[in-house]
């Protein structure tokens, strides 16, 4: 894992961990001085898996938390995707190449059309939630 993770600004676990909810085990893993990576790398070993999403989630920049998901649902996609899923992310990366209140807004509306059912829904829905 690279312990850097640049795009990560909190200096602290615990700046990050007060922000969101975390299974006991987790929660009690923040250690204060604990860097993010240090931290993520613990819930890995401990196999606090959830945790370690929810945390990295939380600690990226909104425009590459919303890239992670649009990546995350391309990767579940089946080859026998729906035009309307296809679409559907491909709003959300638009948020992403251009995070203009229009895109935003688009985002929503198709995650609203597909019910928030799918993974592309939830990538386009964290476009959406993530200003205004």
């Amino acid at each position: 894992m690279n312990s850097a993770l640049v795009k990560i600004e909190a200096k602290t676990a615990s700046a990050i961990g007060q922000l969101i909810e975390l299974e006991d085990d987790a929660r009690a893993r923040v250690i204060d001085g604990n860097s993010p990576a240090a931290y993520i790398q613990l819930l890995q070993e401990k196999k606090l898996y959830a945790d370690a999403v929810r945390f990295l989630a939380m600690a990226l920049p909104k425009r590459e938390a919303v890239w992670w998901a649009c990546v995350a649902a391309k990767n579940m996609m089946p080859k026998d995707v729906h035009p309307q899923d296809v679409a559907t992310l491909s709003a959300a990366e638009a948020w992403v190449y251009q995070p203009t209140e229009d895109n935003r807004r688009q985002a929503m509306a198709y995650a609203e059309a597909a019910e928030f059912k799918t993974a592309s829904s939830w990538a386009a829905t964290a476009a959406f939630w993530s200003a205004g």
